[in-house]
């Protein structure tokens, strides 16, 4: 399966997929201008990466500001992930943020209570 490696711009997140170097990951600022049109073809890459998926897989979300529109798509990549986990596929979650950052330490406990998947909250 390709992977998808999208650079972060401004209002975009540098969002890295690549199965076969086990990097998964999504980083930076999320508050793109039509959030469900820039996460799509992310949440679709994920569902059908999900059909072939390796036994382990560990997700890394190192965000330093979403928005509200993000937030819903991000859940809906963190629904998939838990899919993911109910079918068989070790799910490993951790959620970076920085250490004087309340709001993202924040979002992170609220997304660990909303998924049933190992969730870790690591500061940098």
């Amino acid at each position: 399966m390709n992977s998808i490696k999208l650079e972060g711009k401004e209002d975009t997140p540098r969002i890295i997929l690549d199965p076969a170097n086990d990097i998964f990951e999504i980083s930076g600022r999320s508050l793109p201008e039509d959030a469900a049109l820039f996460y799509e073809p992310i949440l679709e890459w994920l569902r059908r990466y999900s059909e072939t998926a390796k036994t382990e897989i560990s997700f890394h979300f190192k965000l330093n500001y979403f928005n509200t529109a993000s937030s819903k798509l991000l859940l809906d990549l963190l629904m998939i992930l838990e899919e993911m986990a109910n079918n068989g596929t070790k799910v490993f979650i951790k959620w970076f943020y920085d250490e004087e950052d309340e709001d993202m330490l924040e979002a992170g406990e609220e997304y660990a209570e909303l998924v049933e998947v190992p969730f870790e909250l690591v500061t940098y």
